[in-house]
């Protein structure tokens, strides 16, 4: 597979990094007719059906029709530029309540009037469908709403944030600190033994049959290989020697970035420890195939990294039922 087309991977947008510091730019670009806004609720991005039956597309607004609905002092956030100098804009839409005051737009949907078609969909399920551009688009603006929502006071004193720089950046405004979104590395890794079999585990929050890849968050002053090791000793008992790098893709849930790797296993005795794991066992290509096919394993989605990286290894597609919208995996 070209490790360069993973679903949220295949960003095509300038992030337009040199302009955030342009006095008033957020202003002006409010203003703009041809610029387009990006909204995202609770971590999900706001969509509209697509050309073909069940697909859906990014919904991309005119700032004219989102200004009313969310008021004056909404926190812009810029995303980038597109190809044909169309700047967009992402904003995390406040709860309904908070527009209760405003006339003719029901409680329970402050977009409905607006926007009659808009649907809140999320990422892990309509990643595969959208554009590069539209990929880039959504999962920056998932991100960054996610970091805004959960940091608008000063860590080191308690008082309140602005933001600044075009949504990238918090100012304290009492010290004056300044706050930058922080991602948080994560391995995930496709381990084989010697037989070329996979170790695939089921965490202790999933449903029955949900098997995917190990994984785990990178601690301070880690090394990333030493990362997939320790995580696979942790939780399956399993040495690994070997560790190679494959790819990454950006995982906003809410702030992940998931670095892609293949271990090869120096033992195979599988010990879970019941905490984070309660089910680990090793996959021959034969075995996984008609474990999918018989609906007794199931798999994560297509736009996870986990779902790449067992395909990779099995040689191609694997056709069977996949996970739901209960899924519960930060993979």
């Amino acid at each position: 597979m070209e490790w360069s087309d993973l679903p949220l991977s295949r960003s095509a947008i300038d992030r337009a990094g040199v302009r955030r510091t342009e006095p008033g730019l957020l202003d002006r670009l409010v203003d703009d007719p041809q610029a387009r806004v990006v909204l995202v609720r609770r971590g999900l991005v706001a969509t509209v059906p697509g050309p073909v039956a069940d697909q859906v597309m990014l919904a991309v607004l005119p700032p004219a029709k989102v200004v009313p609905v969310v008021g004056p002092a909404a926190e812009w956030l810029l995303l980038g530029v597109a190809d044909d100098g169309t700047a967009y804009l992402g904003l995390h839409v406040p709860e309904p309540e908070a527009h209760a005051d405003l006339e003719g737009i029901p409680d329970e949907e402050p977009f409905a009037v607006v926007a009659p078609h808009l649907r809140w969909s999320p990422l892990r399920e309509i990643g595969t469908d959208l554009s590069p551009q539209d990929v880039g688009l959504a999962t920056t603006a998932v991100a960054l709403a996610a970091w805004h929502a959960s940091h608008p006071r000063c860590p080191r004193c308690g008082s309140a944030t602005v933001v600044e720089e075009s949504g990238w950046v918090r100012r304290c405004t009492q010290d004056g600190s300044l706050h930058y979104p922080r991602t948080d590395p994560a391995v995930i890794m496709a381990v084989t033994d010697v037989d070329d079999r996979l170790l695939l585990g089921h965490a202790a929050t999933w449903s029955p049959g949900r098997f995917s890849t190990l994984a785990g968050y990178v601690e301070p002053g880690e090394p990333l290989e030493q990362a997939v090791r320790r995580e696979v000793r942790e939780e399956v008992g399993v040495l690994v020697g070997d560790v190679e790098y494959v790819s990454s893709q950006p995982w906003p849930f809410p702030a992940s970035l998931m670095l892609g790797f293949r271990g090869r296993a120096l033992t195979t005795e599988v010990t879970v420890d019941g905490v984070e794991v309660t089910q680990a066992r090793w996959f021959t290509r034969r075995e996984l195939d008609d474990a999918v096919r018989a609906a007794e394993v199931v798999l994560p989605s297509r736009t996870s990294i986990a779902r790449a990286l067992i395909e990779d290894w099995f040689g191609g597609p694997l056709t069977g039922p996949v996970e739901g919208p209960g899924w519960s995996e930060g993979r």
